[in-house]
């Protein structure tokens, strides 16, 4: 550590004599010294150069004595370390001193020996206090950074200690969902930029902070839609469960948002949304100055896929078999054996409901009509349209009566385009 020591004397030998005392370490760059006559001057050199580490000060000097100085110095933001020298005779104000805040003191006459162990004693603290200063300042950016991401517990938690927590790629069992809101680029080309920007940082600080609640960790923002990861960077092991709540939350989070900005003049879409849950690669994924914790891999995609497919089923919330598998006492209803564009295989999927209405007597009636369609049973059609005469609203009825009618088509195998 290379030190810069303000001496405050108003005797003229001092600066030669510290000189001549610390020659070598001025020589080797390890020590350089500034000097002033009284407080006043030093307050001056303190202003004009920013670099001093450390004051060394007598206490009786004229204009400004060494106490008042002191009091100055422990006024400033970095509460400047001091050592004060007096005379033997003078321990009233040494003990003042030490009350005010000096790091320490020495005799006069000055035994440059014993300054030069309180120097190096001063010296280290000022570096562990530094050193401590500066981790904290890292661990604060290093929050900022990764509160763009994580619950404020685990940020904190990866701020203060990244060891116990890997950041790097790997292999996780996750629960991705995916959230996007009917109809915005329509709606934000026809609002004034200062009412979309209100309207979208509401809606996403909203958003946003239900995740956080349930333990979620934010991978992007796209403009109005989010992609969100359960089960990394931490361990959850009940990660589909808290994504299925999550999206309940959201989901009635964004339904009152609607209404608000609706007496406000406001046609807002409807949210919809995606949920998967499978193994995926995650990480600090990127190079060189650009990176950022994502995922990548098929359960990614489906996910994806499943809220997009919300538009042509009638439903808000999509999620997939492997997350109701996942999730001990799941409550809601089949949506079909949908085959997503661009696959194969069908994926059983399902709408996740309320206590209330799943406990409702519609719900009952659904899963009697839906197992009439699985069994290819003609009373599937009146089934379903007895239900939508009783809730004209439920998109997921009108889907089915819909595809029961076109061309005949029975059961629960769905092909999207």
């Amino acid at each position: 550590m290379s030190a810069r020591i303000l001496v405050v004397d108003d005797e003229p030998d001092v600066e030669e004599l510290i000189v001549q005392r610390f020659r070598r370490q001025i020589r080797d760059g390890s020590k350089s010294f500034a000097f002033a006559r009284d407080g006043v001057s030093a307050l001056s050199v303190l202003a004009e150069d920013p670099a001093i580490d450390m004051v060394i000060s007598d206490i009786k000097m004229p204009r400004m004595d060494g106490l008042a100085l002191l009091e100055k110095l422990q006024e400033r933001e970095d509460g400047m370390l001091t050592i004060i020298v007096s005379a033997y005779g003078d321990i009233s104000n040494i003990r003042t001193a030490m009350n005010r805040g000096a790091f320490d003191f020495v005799m006069k006459p000055i035994d440059f020996a014993d300054l030069d162990a309180t120097v190096a004693k001063a010296l280290r603290h000022i570096e562990i206090v530094r050193g401590y200063q500066r981790r904290q300042k890292e661990a604060e950016q290093a929050r900022a950074q990764l509160s763009r991401y994580f619950s404020p517990s685990l940020a904190d938690r990866l701020a203060a200690s990244q060891d116990d927590i890997d950041l790097g790629p790997q292999r996780r069992d996750i629960t991705s969902m995916f959230t996007d809101i009917t109809g915005f680029t329509t709606l934000a080309e026809g609002l004034e930029p200062p009412v979309l920007g209100q309207l979208l940082n509401e809606y996403v600080a909203g958003m946003t902070e239900i995740v956080f609640d349930h333990g979620g960790t934010l991978v992007r923002i796209i403009g109005d839609a989010l992609s969100i990861l359960f089960g990394a960077p931490t361990d959850q092991p009940d990660h589909a469960a808290r994504a299925v709540d999550c999206a309940m939350a959201l989901d009635a989070y964004a339904e009152a948002f609607r209404v608000r900005w609706r007496d406000r003049g406001v046609v807002f879409g409807a949210t919809r949304i995606g949920i998967n849950a499978g193994s995926a690669m995650v990480g600090s994924l990127g190079g060189g100055r650009f990176f950022h914790y994502g995922a990548c891999g098929d359960t990614i995609n489906t996910a994806a896929r499943l809220e997009a497919a919300n538009k042509q089923l009638g439903t808000r919330i999509c999620v997939s078999g492997s997350v109701v598998a996942r999730v001990l006492g799941f409550r809601g209803r089949p949506v079909g054996q949908i085959i997503l564009r661009g696959r194969r295989e069908a994926l059983p999927t399902y709408e996740p409901l309320t206590e209330k209405r799943y406990v409702h007597s519609l719900t009952a009636a659904y899963l009697e009509a839906y197992a009439k369609a699985e069994a290819c049973d003609p009373s599937a059609l009146p089934a379903f349209a007895a239900l939508l005469a009783q809730d004209s609203d439920d998109g997921l009825v009108n889907f089915h009566l819909k595809r029961l009618l076109v061309a005949g088509q029975t059961g629960v195998l769905v092909a999207l385009t």
